[in-house]
Order: structure tokens, then sequence, then C-alpha cells
């Protein structure tokens, strides 16, 4: 074995003591590095996973039940059908396709309507609910008629209010219990909003023509045609198209045409 001399283990105890300096210093230095790296890749870790739990929970698609009146469109518009659609990231809203192929907005009904994401679909209903009609409340005539007369079916005859077309075409008229051949007294009904309203209506025999003398001269002159020429009888002239007798004691009757002798 080999023995050093003075100046060798000289040289030997610097160097081991340099080099025991290195490592207490490496020691202190990689103690230092270490914690601060371990904690950020901790901090990382954390945050991957809240990042991961928020984007799994504002990604979450819920859909809306819709309602409109009929004749009304829909939305094209698919934020219009999303619960919480603030929540979504544009991306997800990118991969979002909608399907209202089904809804007939013409009338009522319940329909189904169809998101698609990633080929998954959801399932959401569209109510398209009868137009809400104006609230009224009608008052109805009493109709007198004759036995044979003919009873309208037109509503607005029944109906004392000024209404509308929309609401003359919501209304229920039933006259089933009128018989216009027999005099008397009925009831008709006129339903609107689910509310049925009663009226009166009257039949009666009519009463019997009198004839008086004055009517029957106005009907015989009425009915007695008119001739453009007067003709007077041969015992009378015509002045001013009217015929004057040539006896003064006589006097022309205009329905035999003849001269008559005058009444004391």
């Amino acid at each position: 074995m080999k023995m050093f001399n003075e100046r060798e283990k000289r040289w030997l105890s610097i160097t081991l003591a340099t080099f025991g300096v290195f490592l207490v210093v490496s020691g202190i230095f990689m103690n230092s590095k270490t914690k601060p790296i371990i904690e950020k890749k901790f901090t990382i870790n954390i945050e991957k996973r809240q990042i991961a739990a928020a984007f799994a929970k504002s990604n979450e698609i819920k859909l809306k039940d819709i309602e409109i009146e009929i004749n009304n469109p829909i939305s094209v518009d698919i934020r219009d059908y999303l619960v919480d659609a603030n929540d979504l990231d544009e991306d997800t809203f990118k991969s979002l396709k909608l399907d209202t192929s089904l809804v007939n907005i013409n009338q009522a009904g319940s329909y189904e309507y169809k998101v698609i994401y990633k080929k998954k679909y959801y399932t959401g209903t569209i109510k398209v609910k009868e137009k809400e009609l104006p609230n009224m409340t009608l008052t109805l005539k009493t109709i007198k008629l004759n036995t044979k007369d003919t009873l309208s079916n037109n509503p607005r005859t029944f109906i004392n209010e000024v209404i509308t077309d929309e609401v003359y075409n919501n209304i229920t008229l039933d006259l089933s219990k009128v018989d216009t051949s027999t005099q008397g007294d009925y009831t008709y009904y006129v339903t609107y909003k689910g509310v049925t309203y009663q009226g009166k209506i009257e039949v009666r025999d009519p009463a019997p023509t009198v004839i008086t003398a004055e009517k029957e001269e106005e009907k015989k002159k009425k009915n007695k045609p008119e001739s453009a020429e007067l003709a007077c009888p041969s015992d009378s002239v015509k002045e001013n198209n009217t015929c004057v007798c040539s006896d003064s004691s006589k006097k022309y009757d205009e329905d035999s045409n003849q001269c008559i002798v005058k009444e004391d």
C-alpha cells in the first residue's frame, strides 16, 4: 500500500474538504429547490382536477319545455332551448344541432324536439296552444217570430254586443230546442270560452189580415192597369185626360168607365 507524503496528504485533505462543502451546499440547494417543485406540481394537479370538474358541470346539456301560440314561428337559435345556456362554452355550441322537424306550429298539441351533441340525443317538449281569446260577457236578445218564419243561425243575430271575427269563430249557437212551426216560448243557448248563456225565442201564429174599405179601394187602384190613352164613354168628353159626362146630372165612374146618375 502506497503511503502519501505530507504534500499529497495536504492536497487530499483540501480536495476532500472542498468536495464535502460542495456536497453540503448542493444538498441545501437541492433541498431548497425540491420543495417548490413538489408544491408546484401539487398545485397544477389540483388546478387540473378543478378545471375538469368545472368543464364537466358547465357543459351539461339540459333542455327547456317551450310553449308557443298556434301559428307563431319557433326560434331557430339553439340557445333559446337550453337551460343555463351561458354556462356552455363556444366549442360546445358549435357541436350542437337542433331538430324541430316533428313540431307542427299550425295545430295545437304537444311535440318533441331534439338537440344532438356528439351523436347523443337530448329530448325536450314544445307545446303549441290555442290563441288566447279575449274575455267577453255576452247578453242575448229576445227574438220574436211568426210560425213558419225562417230562423237565422248566425250568432250575431242573437247577441247584443258587437263581436270580432275571432270571437265569432269560437262561439257555439244551440237552437235544437226551438220549433218555429209551433207557437210557444223557446230557449236557445250561446256558448263562449266555456260559459253558456240562455236566450228566449217567442213564436206566435200570425194575426188574421183585416181588409178595410179604404184598403180595398187602394188595392183596386193599384191593380187597375194604366193605359197610355184614356178611352171615355160615348156620353162624355175627355178633358185633361179625365172623362167629363155631357149630362151635368151624371158623374164619371172610373171603376165602370161609365157616366152614372149623381146621388142626392
